[in-house]
């Protein structure tokens, strides 16, 4: 598994809209090729702020299989308009865990 962690600005106001959009989006991602899981946090203290969290199989199933598919570009619709800066991405194992 790998985790793909993209920490992502929206413009002040927008936060409503974003939410909307990437509400819309969720069909995109569940029937995306080796998607297991999404989810987007949002932070108490910095209100335009958001982690989007997405489990793939393989990083290629991110980097190719999605990235490159009309769904990405569908979701790039829905939520690009609401971004205050490109997010910055990187992709995470889990080395350790608690519970």
């Amino acid at each position: 598994m790998v985790y793909e962690i993209a920490q992502i600005e929206v413009k002040e106001g927008h936060e409503a809209d974003f939410e909307a959009g990437a509400r819309l989006a969720v069909p995109l991602f569940q029937r995306a090729k080796g998607c297991r899981s999404m989810r987007i946090d949002r932070s108490v203290e910095k209100p335009q702020h958001y982690t989007l969290v997405v489990e793939w199989e393989t990083i290629e199933n991110h980097m190719v299989d999605f990235r490159e598919s009309a769904d990405f570009q569908e979701w790039r619709k829905l939520v690009g308009p609401h971004f205050a800066s490109p997010p910055q991405v990187e992709h995470m194992h889990t080395a350790l865990t608690g519970f």
